[in-house]
């Protein structure tokens, strides 16, 4: 699959995840069996974020090579966060199959229909993203929907940073890549623009537990 290739921004993650796992375990937000409350929604976005991002800059060798892919970034950062601050959630599966059963492996319409939940396909969507949102397209190959999934990293102060998406193209060998999303939503082809004008957007989407 050909994506269009967003101008290179790579960042290195400014903070490491074991500074972060540190910096919760300091506020007691580590989420263990008789232990002190689950950690924080915003440390973990930030986590995500981080972990993604560091991918563009060398792929963590931790990353399964056969799993390189838009779906195995996604696993892959949600993971790994999760491990630094809530390893036990880890270790049950935290994603869900059909069934909604916590599993360890889920593709990419998978981890959309049962992990997380639509935000919307509009302006108003787009405006409530946060880092660790998914932006998601499908397009039929062969007679069948494939997927999609770009991570989205909003910085603190939008009015000074932009906000970026940051995927894999899934060809083996590929790099990650990031950009900024006003850059996708005006320069990239047509069935690439995360508008809903474009019917292959599926839309923006959220970690289901963080969307009550």
């Amino acid at each position: 699959m050909r994506l269009f290739f967003l101008a290179a921004l790579v960042l290195s993650a400014r903070i490491p995840g074991a500074l972060a796992a540190e910096e919760a375990r300091d506020r007691g937000t580590i989420g263990e069996p008789g232990g002190p409350p689950a950690p924080a929604e915003a440390l973990l976005r930030r986590l995500v974020a981080e972990i993604a991002v560091a991918q563009a800059h060398r792929i963590d060798p931790a990353w399964e090579e056969q799993q390189r892919d838009c779906a195995g970034l996604v696993r892959f950062a949600y993971r790994r966060a999760f491990a630094e601050l809530a390893p036990a959630r880890v270790a049950k599966g935290l994603f869900r199959d059909g069934e909604g059963r916590p599993v360890h492996f889920a593709d990419a319409g998978t981890l959309l229909r049962h992990s997380f939940t639509l935000l919307g396909r509009d302006e108003i969507a787009r405006r409530r993203v946060r880092s660790g949102d998914l932006a998601a397209f499908a397009r039929e190959e062969d007679g069948k929907p494939v997927f999609h999934l770009m991570l989205l990293v909003v910085p603190d102060d939008p009015a000074h940073a932009p906000v970026l998406v940051v995927y894999h193209p899934g060809e083996p060998q590929a790099e990650v890549r990031v950009g900024r999303l006003d850059d996708l939503t005006r320069d990239a082809p047509p069935g690439w623009r995360p508008v809903r004008e474009n019917p292959l957007f599926l839309g923006f989407y959220r970690l289901k537990e963080w969307s009550s």
